[in-house]
């Protein structure tokens, strides 16, 4: 947790979570954006029928999820969404990479979960991405992602207006 900087660790005395940085959730955001904009447009290029199958079927989980009020199994969703999308393109270990770099951009979609317009839209821009990645259209698929990953800003903004002493100043 200290090294993806959540927490910062007082040696003998204990550890301290950090706010929320605004710029380390913009950073984790660009890094995140441009190598899933790269991965789907690859699963745009290779989706075969097994593919697009799952990924229809995860859309329907996280409808379900919705349906129920199950926020902690939209997320969970959420994440299979995009390591399918890597699996399609058929570059798995991009997923490992990009878990590397968004835990900043979680804290903000973790304090976001009860937010159910927010997840609402999730699954349409999921499902657009779907779209794209069935039709091999890699150019809608990469436009997309790039909608889909801003719209994290969104949040960034409505969580910081809402809990202020949660993050550092700017």
């Amino acid at each position: 947790l200290r090294e993806l900087g959540l927490i910062r660790v007082f040696p003998q005395r204990g550890t301290q979570v950090l706010k929320i940085s605004p710029k380390a959730v913009e950073d984790a955001r660009f890094i995140r954006e441009a190598v899933e904009c790269a991965v789907v447009r690859e699963a745009a290029l290779k989706a075969d029928f097994d593919d697009i199958y799952r990924l229809h079927d995860n859309i329907a989980l996280q409808r379900r999820s919705l349906r129920i009020d199950d926020p902690e199994a939209f997320f969970d969703l959420d994440e299979d969404f995009h390591r399918l999308l890597a699996a399609t393109a058929k570059r798995p270990s991009t997923w490992d990479f990009i878990e590397m770099v968004k835990p900043q951009v979680d804290r903000v979609r973790f304090l976001d979960l009860d937010d159910h317009h927010s997840q609402e839209s999730n699954v349409a821009e999921h499902a657009a991405l779907v779209e794209a990645v069935e039709n091999h259209d890699p150019a809608k698929a990469e436009q997309a992602m790039q909608e889909h990953l801003r719209s994290v800003r969104k949040a960034l903004l409505r969580i910081k207006t809402r809990s202020p002493d949660m993050f550092e100043s700017d």
